[in-house]
């Protein structure tokens, strides 16, 4: 294959597939290829629940939340059954919480008004909570083998660097899409989706690519002039703006067996329906936060734990933390205010910030 072959789709195809059929990744949730021709279908069902949880999210993270899922609701009707305090507490930790809610509503529409199947076609799958295109795409090629474009990053990295893009990754979509479509294999659909998000996700890495592997090599412009690291050409990015907050960690119960005071939050809006301690506003403005006093949920003995800092994706995040501990019978101020385990802080179902803010009360 030598750069004058890279138009030619057949050509580019054979060889990732067959690096594919040699290389691919072994995935809980993924049908190989020697088992799909034996005739082993993919399980729409366990493929959507993953595909759901890899937004955002990598592999080696997402894959016990997967196993815990389906252990827990084999299922999709077991899911949709199942009270969404649950689903959002097992969620927990895999972050970006509106995807767990999402998934509780979408497998509550799958299995009242679906009979329990997911429909095959795009907009049927789009029409589905939580589901957008490169979702839809996905699944349609993984659970159903049926033809498709699925772009996620690893996709965009590997198209950017076989055409050498030199237009910024935001502006360069469209035309990743167009390439991304053209190459797309019609014999093989889901494993063709499959293979070039391997080949981005284990050869064509983002820091570190393997060209000397990569079945693209030859027809690469991007290993042609000696530079695979400057594409995906990305903008310069802004710092991240920090907001800052005050949280209020009460616990209760001898050292062991701890627990801590949380409400939940408002459905919608950031870490929307997950457990909390109590808190002030997240402010940019650190002098327009209330005093403790002001913001504090009860006048309790409160005491000043160490800061926690956090990250979301579009902010940083500095929490001052203050601890007490609650007088016998204290209820709380919160009508939905609740007890959950401090020890193990893994059993309280809190989104990380808030195991950060606990985690820190208890020194």
């Amino acid at each position: 294959m030598t750069p004058a072959l890279r138009g030619d789709a057949p050509a580019l195809r054979a060889a990732l597939l067959e690096w594919y059929d040699r290389q691919g990744r072994t995935l809980p949730w993924r049908v190989r290829p020697e088992d799909r021709a034996r005739g082993v279908a993919p399980d729409p069902y366990a493929v959507w629940l993953s595909e759901i949880m890899l937004q955002q999210t990598t592999v080696p993270h997402a894959a016990p939340y997967w196993a815990r899922f389906l252990q827990l609701w084999p299922r999709i009707e077991d899911l949709a059954d199942a009270p969404r305090e649950d689903v959002m507490r097992e969620w927990a930790g895999l972050g970006y919480y509106a995807r767990a809610r999402n998934l509780h509503a979408c497998a509550q529409m799958v299995a009242s008004q679906l009979g329990g199947r997911f429909p095959s076609d795009l907009d049927g799958l789009r029409a589905l909570p939580g589901i957008g295109e490169y979702t839809a795409n996905a699944i349609r090629a993984a659970a159903f083998d049926l033809p498709a474009s699925v772009v996620d990053g690893n996709v965009e990295r590997v198209i950017t660097r076989l055409f050498a893009m030199e237009a910024p990754l935001s502006s360069a979509k469209p035309a990743i899409r167009k390439e991304a479509s053209r190459l797309a294999d019609p014999d093989r659909p889901g494993d063709y989706a499959q293979a070039i998000m391997d080949l981005g996700a284990t050869v064509c890495t983002p820091k570190n690519p393997s060209c000397g592997t990569c079945p693209w090599a030859r027809a690469c412009a991007a290993r042609a002039q000696g530079d695979p690291l400057r594409y995906p050409v990305k903008p310069v990015r802004k710092p991240k703006p920090v907001r800052h907050g005050l949280a209020f960690v009460i616990l209760r119960g001898g050292a062991g067996r701890r627990e801590v005071y949380v409400r939940p939050r408002p459905d919608k809006g950031l870490l929307g329906g997950m457990l909390e301690t109590p808190g002030s506003e997240w402010l940019e403005d650190v002098g327009a936060l209330p005093s403790r006093d002001a913001a504090a949920p009860a006048a309790l003995n409160w005491r000043k734990a160490s800061g926690v800092s956090h990250v979301f994706t579009h902010f940083a995040l500095e929490l001052t933390v203050y601890a007490a501990r609650a007088p016998k019978g204290w209820r709380g101020p919160d009508a939905h205010g609740r007890w959950v385990p401090a020890e193990p802080l893994s059993a309280s179902g809190l989104p990380s910030v808030m195991k950060k803010a606990v985690r820190a009360a208890l020194g």
